[in-house]
């Protein structure tokens, strides 16, 4: 049971939004690449240092975690905590872009 405050880790920089949005389902590292370009239909672009940069972060913040190894691959998927932390940044950015509607409803 996850019962740390999950709002500490809030807001989630872009890159690593799209990071934990690609690891819904376990991939390696190549592939979070291709899938976070795909996801934000090119308009975020993650390099090898800055995505393992936060595999590194996000680990040792027990959001992601290494689920399988071979060879030189390693897969990472979310934790259940990850998932939490994901599901409440979805949420205010549902928020945010209604009441940027709201006060803004040319948009």
């Amino acid at each position: 049971m996850v019962t740390e405050n999950i709002t500490k880790y809030l807001p989630l920089s872009e890159s690593t939004y799209y990071i934990m949005l690609s690891l819904v389902e376990p991939l390696h590292g190549y592939g979070v690449m291709q899938k976070v370009e795909a996801i934000s239909e090119g308009k975020v672009i993650i390099g090898p240092g800055t995505l393992y940069g936060a595999f590194s972060t996000l680990e040792k913040e027990g959001l992601i975690q290494m689920v399988k190894e071979e060879e030189r691959r390693k897969s990472y998927a979310l934790t259940r905590k990850g998932k939490l932390v994901l599901a409440e940044q979805v949420e205010r950015l549902r928020i945010m872009s209604k009441n940027g509607q709201a006060v803004l409803p040319q948009l």
